[in-house]
This record gives structure tokens, sequence and C-alpha cells, in this order.
């Protein structure tokens, strides 16, 4: 292919990071900090902090449909209009699904964001550091393959995420949830206070505690704090809580060598077979469907797990007919998810002289507890949390009540009773069969492959759950919570939005994509630092982990282009 010099020489940068989410963000808040001057591509249109959250402060009167989205939306958003993220409060932020159609095999719930910051805007925040019980799992139990690192790799780049981030928490001193750099927990309510006793006094080696969440509760680099009023997805115009807008980006942007191009679909990393390196990427403007080339020393792949594989699935050459870097043929494979929406709720009598304040943009926590000692056997491997709370019924608790005057409307002023609930929260194994791949003949609005999606939860899983539920029951019952119920409404992978897995870690090029340092093995200047690069899903929520293998990677790759490695 014959380049024009001119138009080279000014698309060329130092690196490319594709995506502009949590872990885009950190990767060129990072390089840019370190002197690399980088160009950052967005599939999605441009979010400005502040002034593009256009529903952050409005009531809910405001809201022509009060939240709900129309048949006309659930049209064009067929698959995220299935559950709660996509509503009429964050509508523009979402991808229109019919513009890019996948199969599924198996039902795979893929939510799609469509802005610059992606899913930081919208995710739940909820931040825990994992243990080398989790590093160690597939190497202890013989299910997928040995992480190639240890809690003592990352450890220092936990700290350095969470003193940037701002995580609030309470310290608990258990091994297999360590803590972290924490800004002040938030407060449980009474409620919550009362189980947690119960809990400890019942139940030896179990703690429940405040979650730990990437809102700050005191003011941090010049953002929050957090104004407690729960509508976090909508975006937040006070910086309360960790997103690509309010944390990373204005950093990268302070340095000047920072250039942002949202609208931008990278078809593919291009690969010079000669230098054996990728020479940048090619992309198509999401309006235009023109395309245009970028060059660069080093590229980040931060497209979200899928978003990331399906660009290197679609990266071919004589060099790498089934896609960048998969000499091991492991791309695609190994697709995991949490499993949740399963657990126990009840009653809390005894409350009703007792309120809280605000609106707390957090819950509880308990973190695993089974299969944590070697001796105990339950009938599947790994393990599972809690998330959920205590809170008091609204007006809506008289709706049905037949009634008028002066009395009825005391009453519908009125709090209702409290409720406390635990959700389980739980690991997925790696799965060779779990995959995504190409549909090739199938094409998308901007003439690219489609993903299918072949995967599902297993025995393992299944079996979890009744632990789930009943666990759930049995600490909330002795905590003193009255009429338990338990519940399973059902999980399929992509639901809890922690895609994991597809081009993994590893210590053996044979079996994976990425060495130690997130680089790909079969090309030294290409670093995957997003769920993609996972090996096992631990059972607490995995963004932090990102953040922090994001700000290694990033490390490791200007200090080895510095030496002339890559």
């Amino acid at each position: 292919m014959n380049y024009n010099n001119k138009a080279v020489a000014q698309n060329t940068y130092d690196a490319i990071v594709i995506g502009s989410g949590l872990s885009g963000g950190w990767a060129a808040k990072e390089l840019t900090e370190k002197g690399l001057t980088v160009l950052m591509l967005e599939r999605g249109h441009q979010l400005e902090h502040i002034k593009g959250y256009t529903t952050a402060m409005k009531d809910p009167w405001e809201f022509r449909h009060r939240g709900r989205i129309t048949p006309e939306q659930r049209k064009t958003h067929e698959f995220v209009s299935r559950d709660y993220p996509y509503s009429e409060f964050n509508e523009s932020y979402w991808f229109k699904d019919a513009d890019a159609p996948y199969e599924e095999k198996q039902r795979f719930d893929w939510f799609r964001p469509d802005i610059v910051g992606g899913k930081s805007i919208m995710w739940g925040r909820q931040s825990y550091r994992w243990s080398d019980l989790d590093f160690e799992a597939n190497a202890r139990d013989g299910h997928g393959i040995d992480w190639p690192i240890r809690y003592k790799d990352i450890a220092p780049w936990y700290d350095y995420a969470e003193r940037h981030a701002g995580i609030s928490g309470q310290k608990e001193n258990y091994a297999p949830l360590p803590d972290g750099q924490f800004l002040p927990p938030m407060e449980m309510n009474c409620v919550e206070r009362s189980v947690k006793e119960g809990i400890a006094k019942n139940f030896n080696g179990r703690l429940m505690t405040i979650g730990r969440v990437a809102n700050v509760t005191a003011k941090h680099h010049g953002r929050g704090p957090c104004q407690y009023r729960n509508l976090c997805s909508r975006g937040c115009p006070f910086g309360g809580y960790f997103s690509t807008q309010s944390s990373t980006l204005p950093p990268a942007m302070a340095t000047g060598r920072l250039t942002l191009r949202p609208d931008s679909i990278v078809s593919e990393v291009m690969y010079d077979p000669k230098k054996q390196r990728a020479s940048g990427v090619r992309v198509i403007d999401a309006h235009t469907k023109q395309t245009v080339e970028y060059y660069s020393k080093i590229v980040f792949v931060n497209a979200s797990a899928v978003g990331t594989t399906f660009v290197l699935m679609n990266s071919v050459s004589d060099r790498f007919p089934n896609g960048l870097g998969n000499d091991s043929g492991v791309l695609g494979h190994y697709l995991m998810d949490h499993h949740f929406r399963c657990g126990a709720s009840g009653e809390a009598p005894g409350f009703e002289d007792k309120y809280y304040s605000g609106r707390r943009a957090n819950g509880i926590y308990i973190p695993r507890y089974r299969n944590v000692d070697k001796n105990e056997k339950r009938d599947y491997v790994r393990g599972f949390g809690y998330q959920g709370g205590a809170s008091r019924q609204g007006w809506q608790h008289s709706i049905a009540e037949l009634g008028v005057g002066k009395d009825f409307k005391d009453m519908l002023s009125e709090p209702g009773m409290w409720t406390m609930g635990l959700g389980g929260f739980a690991e997925c194994l790696p799965y060779k069969e779990n995959r995504v791949y190409l549909d090739k003949q199938k094409r998308d609005k901007w003439g690219l492959p489609t993903i299918v999606f072949d995967a599902g939860f297993k025995e393992n899983e299944h079996k979890m759950r009744k632990d789930m539920m009943n666990d759930a029951a049995e600490m909330l019952e002795a905590a003193g919570i009255k009429n338990v119920r338990t519940y399973d409404k059902g999980s399929y992978p992509g639901l809890a939005i922690h895609e994991m897995g597809t081009a993994r870690m590893g210590n053996d090029p044979k079996e994976s994509v990425l060495n130690k340092w997130n680089q790909m093995h079969a090309v030294k200047n290409v670093f995957v630092t997003d769920g993609a690069c996972m090996d096992s899903t631990n059972c607490v929520n995995p963004s932090l982990t990102y953040m922090a293998l994001t700000a290694r990677a990033a490390d490791y790759a200007v200090k080895e282009l510095k030496k002339g490695n890559i």
C-alpha cells in the first residue's frame, strides 16, 4: 500500500489507545504523563464532563415517560433493552443494537455504551482488590491456566490506582479481601449495623462491611464529594465518582499530549511483517464511513473484553490469519462473567422510628467465605460474595389501599417497613467452549463482521446458587430479619456486565495471548489491559484490577520503549 508521507506524519503518535472507558482512560493518563503523545480513539460520540450530563439535574416529573423507554426504542435496542441499565434517564448513552446486531447461540446480554467514557459513566463503582486466593485459584484446582502474576506483583499498583481514583471503604484485616488506600467509609444504616452484628455473632469467620466504592467521601483531586443523590448513571456534575471524564481525562489533557477522537470505529490493528510489530490502526468514521489510518509505536487495546477481541480477531494478515497475536488459538475463548440475581430478603421490625439521610450510592458487602479454608469441601469450587443493603419502603406501600381524606394522605407521607436483602455475586469458571467469534457473512452498518456469542453457565455455577440462596436466608434469619424469602431470578452471561477472558494472560505463549505485563507474546508493542486479559473472574467486581493492571502495563511499556525493546 502506498502511503502519503505527509498524511502519515500528521497521523503519527507515540501511542494509540483504543477505547476511552475505564481502562482506556487510565492508559491515556499514564502514557501522556510519562511523556508520550497519545491518540485515544472512541467509537462513541463525545460526552463532555458536566455539560454533557443533560439529565443529571432533572426531577422525575421532567421525563416524559418517567424513565421508561418506548416501543420504538426497544426495536432499535433489542438486546440492551432487556434489563435495567437502559432507560430514559441515560438513553443517549447506549449503542443502537440495530446498527450492529449480534447472534446468540446461547443468550448473552451485551451492554454497549456509545459515548466517550464508555461504561465508566454508568458502572456500579464497587471496587475490590484480589488476593492470592484468586490469583492462585486456577493452579490450585486445575481450572484454566495459572495466572502469570501474584498479589505482590499488583499490590503497589492497587495502591497507586486507589489513591488517584478515590475509593471509600473500611479496613477489615480480612485476608481474602485485602485492605486498600481508602477515603473515609460511608455509613451503614441502623438495620445494616444490626445485621452486621448478628452475622458476626452467629457465623465465625464471616463479616459484613460497607461497600468499597469509587465514590469520594471528601474532596479529592478537585472532585466531589459525593452528594448522596444516587443518580450516578446519568453522569455526575460534581465528579463524585470515578469516571474517565472526571478522573483520568483531565490530567491526560493537561499534559497537552493527548488527542481524543470520538466517532472513530477501529476496524483493525495493522501489522508490519518486516518489523514484526503493529504499525498502527485502521479507523472508520462513524458518520462518513471514510477510512483513516493512524500510526504509532505502541498500541493499547482497551475496547472492553468483547470489543477488544473483535478488533484483534478482525486484524488478520498472512502472519496472523486467525487474528492478531493468536498463535495459541485461544483468542475469543474462555469468555466469562459473574452470575448473580440470587439470594434472600426479608423485613426488619423494631426500627420504625428510624430513617436515614440522603440516598447513599452504595450498599454493604459480605466477602467470600466458601472454599476459603482448604479443609472445606463443597460440591463446587470457588465461591461468592454478597452485595445488598437495608432501606425503608416509600409511599408506594399504600397504593393498593382504598382510602380518602386526611388520614389517608398522612399515611402516604409515612415511610413503609424496613427491608434487608442480600444478593449473591459469584465466580464463573473459565471454559474453552465459552467463546465469541466473527460472522463474516453478516455485516453491520459499517461493513464490519458481526459478533456471535456461544457461552453459558455450567454445573459448578448452578450448584453454587443453592448455597447463595440458603446462606443468605440463614444469615438474615440469625440476625433477626423476619419473613425471609429466597429467590433465584436466573442469570445469563453478560447481565452482570463484567465480561472477562477471550485474550488471556499466561506464561506459555502456546496457551495464552498476553504475558505477565499484558503484552502480546507475538506482537511486542500491543498491550491489552481490559477484561479480555483475565484468566479467571474471582467473585468481586473487576474494575479496580483493570485500573491497576493498566497503570502497571503502561509503566512497563514506556520503559521498554525507551530501552528500544519495542
